[in-house]
Protein backbone atom coordinates (compact mmCIF):
# COMPACT_ATOMS: atom_id res chain seq x y z
CA UNK A 1 0.00 0.00 0.00
CA UNK A 2 1.33 3.36 -0.99
CA UNK A 3 -0.68 4.97 1.58
CA UNK A 4 -1.78 4.07 4.85
CA UNK A 5 -4.85 2.68 5.68
CA UNK A 6 -6.48 5.33 7.80
CA UNK A 7 -8.74 3.30 9.64
CA UNK A 8 -6.10 1.11 10.14
CA UNK A 9 -3.91 4.32 11.66
CA UNK A 10 -7.12 5.01 13.45
CA UNK A 11 -7.05 1.66 15.62
CA UNK A 12 -3.43 1.95 16.16
CA UNK A 13 -3.78 5.28 16.99
CA UNK A 14 -6.40 4.10 19.15
CA UNK A 15 -4.95 1.25 21.05
CA UNK A 16 -1.51 3.34 21.43
CA UNK A 17 -3.69 6.06 23.28
CA UNK A 18 -5.76 3.92 25.46
CA UNK A 19 -2.69 1.33 26.15
CA UNK A 20 -4.59 -1.65 25.66
CA UNK A 21 -3.39 -5.19 24.16
CA UNK A 22 -6.98 -6.58 23.49
CA UNK A 23 -7.69 -5.73 19.53
CA UNK A 24 -6.90 -8.91 17.67
CA UNK A 25 -6.17 -8.13 14.12
CA UNK A 26 -5.01 -10.34 10.99
CA UNK A 27 -3.21 -8.62 7.97
CA UNK A 28 -1.70 -9.10 4.85
CA UNK A 29 1.39 -8.17 3.79
CA UNK A 30 3.45 -8.62 0.84
CA UNK A 31 4.36 -12.73 1.30
CA UNK A 32 2.58 -13.40 4.50
CA UNK A 33 -0.48 -13.61 6.55
CA UNK A 34 -0.22 -12.80 9.92
CA UNK A 35 -2.90 -12.87 12.59
CA UNK A 36 -2.29 -11.51 16.27
CA UNK A 37 -3.15 -8.97 19.30
CA UNK A 38 -2.04 -5.39 18.68
CA UNK A 39 -0.24 -3.88 21.36
CA UNK A 40 0.94 -0.63 22.24
CA UNK A 41 4.74 -0.15 20.57
CA UNK A 42 6.12 0.24 24.28
CA UNK A 43 4.20 -2.75 25.93
CA UNK A 44 5.85 -4.59 22.88
CA UNK A 45 9.25 -3.18 23.06
CA UNK A 46 9.10 -4.19 26.86
CA UNK A 47 8.41 -7.75 25.89
CA UNK A 48 10.79 -7.89 23.42
CA UNK A 49 13.44 -6.92 25.71
CA UNK A 50 12.61 -9.15 28.33
CA UNK A 51 13.00 -11.99 26.10
CA UNK A 52 16.30 -10.88 24.86
CA UNK A 53 17.64 -10.14 28.03
CA UNK A 54 16.99 -13.62 29.24
CA UNK A 55 19.39 -14.85 26.66
CA UNK A 56 23.20 -15.12 27.62
CA UNK A 57 23.68 -14.07 23.49
CA UNK A 58 21.55 -12.05 22.66
CA UNK A 59 20.88 -9.57 26.11
CA UNK A 60 23.28 -6.86 24.76
CA UNK A 61 20.21 -5.87 21.95
CA UNK A 62 17.76 -5.77 25.13
CA UNK A 63 18.94 -1.87 25.35
CA UNK A 64 17.77 -1.39 21.92
CA UNK A 65 14.54 -2.09 22.55
CA UNK A 66 13.89 -0.28 25.81
CA UNK A 67 15.13 2.85 24.55
CA UNK A 68 12.54 5.13 23.95
CA UNK A 69 11.12 4.94 20.16
CA UNK A 70 12.26 7.78 18.05
CA UNK A 71 8.26 8.80 16.74
CA UNK A 72 7.10 11.76 18.48
CA UNK A 73 3.98 10.76 20.06
CA UNK A 74 1.88 13.58 18.72
CA UNK A 75 2.48 11.89 15.20
CA UNK A 76 0.33 8.73 14.03
CA UNK A 77 1.72 5.33 13.80
CA UNK A 78 3.23 4.04 11.18
CA UNK A 79 3.91 0.07 12.15
CA UNK A 80 1.96 -2.07 13.87
CA UNK A 81 2.66 -4.41 16.94
CA UNK A 82 1.38 -7.47 17.21
CA UNK A 83 2.16 -10.02 20.17
CA UNK A 84 1.08 -13.22 20.44
CA UNK A 85 1.00 -13.28 16.64
CA UNK A 86 1.63 -16.39 14.17
CA UNK A 87 2.01 -16.17 10.38
CA UNK A 88 -0.34 -18.24 8.97
CA UNK A 89 0.92 -21.64 6.60
CA UNK A 90 -1.61 -23.77 5.36
CA UNK A 91 -3.54 -25.11 8.29
CA UNK A 92 -0.94 -23.80 11.09
CA UNK A 93 0.29 -20.43 12.49
CA UNK A 94 4.09 -20.42 13.24
CA UNK A 95 5.72 -20.19 15.47
CA UNK A 96 2.76 -22.30 17.82
CA UNK A 97 3.34 -19.97 20.91
CA UNK A 98 3.19 -16.93 18.95
CA UNK A 99 5.31 -14.09 18.19
CA UNK A 100 6.22 -10.51 18.17
CA UNK A 101 6.57 -8.88 14.75
CA UNK A 102 6.29 -5.35 13.81
CA UNK A 103 4.72 -4.66 10.69
CA UNK A 104 4.98 -1.28 9.16
CA UNK A 105 1.07 -0.15 8.28
CA UNK A 106 2.18 0.98 4.22
CA UNK A 107 2.89 -2.14 4.15
CA UNK A 108 -0.29 -3.61 4.66
CA UNK A 109 -2.49 -4.88 1.95
CA UNK A 110 -5.45 -6.16 3.37
CA UNK A 111 -6.93 -6.13 7.32
CA UNK A 112 -9.46 -7.82 9.61
CA UNK A 113 -10.53 -7.21 12.87
CA UNK A 114 -10.13 -10.80 14.64
CA UNK A 115 -7.46 -13.44 14.91
CA UNK A 116 -7.51 -16.88 13.33
CA UNK A 117 -7.17 -20.11 15.79
CA UNK A 118 -6.25 -23.36 15.49
CA UNK A 119 -7.66 -26.77 17.18
CA UNK A 120 -6.80 -29.72 17.02
CA UNK A 121 -9.55 -32.10 15.34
Amino acid sequence: MSKPDDLLVDIATTVESEQSNQMSLTVVVPGAVITGRLAPEAVWRQRVAEVLGGSDRLSPFSAIFTADGDRKRSEPPTHLHLHVARILQGNVGIPETGGMYRIAIKDVSAWTVGDFSYFEQ
